[in-house]
């Protein structure tokens, strides 16, 4: 199974513990590569260009399969041509966080910062069309401010540079910032729910935060091949209900800020084609391009 992201990103995180399920349920050992870089286009392209003999997989966000996909006009692959839906697997929740010398103690306190310093304020993200990337850029276009870019090859080194204080700010899955938050490393600002979080009851939402109605979460989705056969996918998608359904990995993922999806195959069809329209429309809105 390639991940197309860093090690200790949130999907490598949550794909670890349902292949560990399903490998002792097939009797098959999976081996999880990470291969990250351009924010997923390089293990992509990897998988994409495997046998379609249900022996390769992807573990990809939807960054690498909707938000991608609307900043480059030349890829070498197409989501929809170049790969078969397996399932969904999980939504990863996010929160906004901040390096522990910053002064802000909330969202609200990064916007009145930001207002008062455009552009001095940076932030860190897993590469340019990373789901870090589009999350910032929508929260600061929502909230008429300004701040700079530094995009990193991968989540993790972001998280860990925010933590260092090498960057400021950044939006980051929870299962990859929770043990820092935990251990005091970082600071959680705000998490991006409807609702605040059992994990983390006296966070506020950034809705809460003076953006009414701003929400962001991420998929973790598994992928094959174009061409793989049908009954070697329903075999995968089958493998992928039992593992979600085992308490033991309900409750791992859970604690790791994600929300257990699982789908069809044509379910995960129909939803990519529907995000890779609504992140063409909200690109567009935040002025996202490939920098």
């Amino acid at each position: 199974m390639i991940v197309p992201l860093a090690a200790a990103s949130a999907v490598d995180n949550a794909a670890r513990i349902v292949m560990q399920k399903m490998s002792a349920s097939m009797g098959q050992q999976i081996v999880i590569e990470n291969v990250p870089g351009a924010a997923g286009l390089i293990g992509t392209a990897q998988v994409a260009r495997a046998a379609p003999d249900g022996y390769t997989l992807g573990g990809f966000n939807d960054s690498i399969m909707t938000m991608l996909p609307n900043m480059h006009a030349n890829l070498s692959w197409d989501i929809l041509r170049d790969f078969e839906p397996v399932s969904l697997v999980a939504t990863i929740e996010w929160g906004l966080v901040a390096n522990n010398a910053a002064p802000f103690r909330n969202a609200a306190d990064l916007i009145a910062a930001a207002k008062a310093k455009p552009g001095e304020i940076n932030y860190g993200s897993g590469g340019n069309g990373s789901p870090q990337h589009v999350a910032m850029e929508m929260f600061a276009t929502t909230a008429g401010i300004s701040l700079t870019h530094v995009p990193y090859r991968g989540a993790t080194q972001a998280a860990l540079d925010v933590a260092s204080g090498q960057v400021t700010v950044a939006f980051q899955g929870l299962s990859t910032v929770t043990s820092l938050v935990r251990s005091g490393k970082l600071r959680l600002l705000a998490v991006t729910t409807r609702n605040r979080l059992p994990q983390f009851p006296d966070v506020p939402t950034i809705s809460e935060s003076g953006l009414p109605g701003f929400e962001f979460n991420s998929w973790f989705a598994l992928m094959a091949p174009a061409r793989t056969p049908k009954p070697i996918i329903a075999r995968l998608n089958e493998e992928v209900q039992k593992a979600l359904a085992d308490p033991e990995v309900r409750e791992r993922l859970n604690a790791q800020g994600l929300t257990i999806q699982g789908s069809s195959p044509e379910e995960l069809g129909t939803a990519t084609r529907a995000q890779l329209a609504k992140y063409a429309r909200v690109m567009k809105e935040a002025n996202i391009k490939n920098e």
